[in-house]
């Protein structure tokens, strides 16, 4: 398990990193009005600072006693995958509760498969809208992210 310390600071640190770059991605783009920038920057927040635990912990896991590079891969590819996977249930979410004044009533078939395709439309839209939101700021800050851990690891 990582330390308590270094899993609640690298949180902080990414989330505030994948934040910033979506923030960044949507104020160039012009993009719909204040609070909607802002509520999809902490969506990305949020995402990025649960995912890093988990990342972390996978990293570990998949590194262990292992050279450098595959603890940069490990880092890598864990915190890229830990990171869209929360950030988009997350959005799934949100959008799931905002559809689902218009779906039947709870615990139904029709309702099952109403939840099924719209989680699914969900994640969609944020592979295709939202996955732009981390380049350049968000796959540097990975970059970094992955070289801290793998020299750590040494």
């Amino acid at each position: 398990m990582p330390a308590t310390g270094t899993a609640l600071v690298g949180a902080l640190l990414w989330a505030m990193a994948m934040g910033a770059s979506a923030l960044t991605g949507l104020w160039l783009d012009n993009w719909e009005t204040p609070e909607k920038i802002r509520f999809v920057a902490l969506l990305f927040a949020t995402g990025a600072a649960l995912a890093f635990p988990v990342g972390l912990f996978a990293a570990r896991l998949v590194s262990l006693d292992r050279h450098w590079e595959v603890a940069f891969a490990a880092a890598f590819v864990c915190l890229l995958a830990t990171t869209l996977a929360f950030t988009g249930g997350l959005f799934a979410l949100q959008y799931r509760s905002y559809y689902a004044e218009w779906h039947a009533e709870a615990f139904t078939a029709r309702w099952a498969f109403e939840l099924v395709f719209t989680s699914l439309t969900a994640l969609y839209q944020f592979v295709v809208l939202g996955i732009r939101l981390y380049f350049p700021l968000g796959f540097i800050a990975l970059a970094a992210a992955s070289v801290w851990f793998a020299r750590r690891q040494r």
